[in-house]
């Protein structure tokens, strides 16, 4: 093995125990099923969400979109618990910061998001460029 302070060490793993190498196979395995299973569960929620509060249809790369969608519903739900659930928000505030959310179409912003704060999403929503917003559909 090369370290990256550029030493390098021989490991013997051919006296690993048999019930350890199964072990890992096997748990790579049902690990792989496991978070697949996960974001299939995710990406329903997020769609579902997506529908009932009239969220528009994300923008970019096919493989970002399911992505995009699975962060902008937790970070949307993360926010709604802590401002208005936990926090001192009313609806008539949350609502203001949804329409907001709406005019955010770009995949990869939510994305790039998806580690923040719910607290912070209003200023994350104000700092959002022109990039990151659709197109505004006056007839929604």
């Amino acid at each position: 093995m090369e370290h990256a302070c550029s030493h390098s060490v021989d490991h013997d793993l051919s006296n690993r125990p048999a019930d350890k190498k199964a072990a890992r196979d096997a748990d790579s395995e049902s690990k792989d099923e496991w978070l697949a299973t996960k974001r299939a569960e995710e990406q329903e929620a997020a769609v579902a969400w997506a529908k009932q509060f009239d969220m528009p249809q994300l923008e970019g790369p096919e493989k970002a979109l399911g992505w995009g969608e699975r962060s902008r519903h937790q970070l949307m739900t993360a926010a709604h618990t802590a401002l208005v659930v936990e926090g001192t928000w009313d609806e008539a505030d949350w609502a203001e910061l949804e329409e907001k959310a709406r005019s955010i179409t770009r995949a990869g912003w939510w994305i790039d998001q998806r580690d923040a704060d719910g607290t912070d999403l209003l200023e994350l929503l104000d700092a959002a460029s022109e990039a990151d917003r659709g197109t505004e559909n006056p007839f929604r």
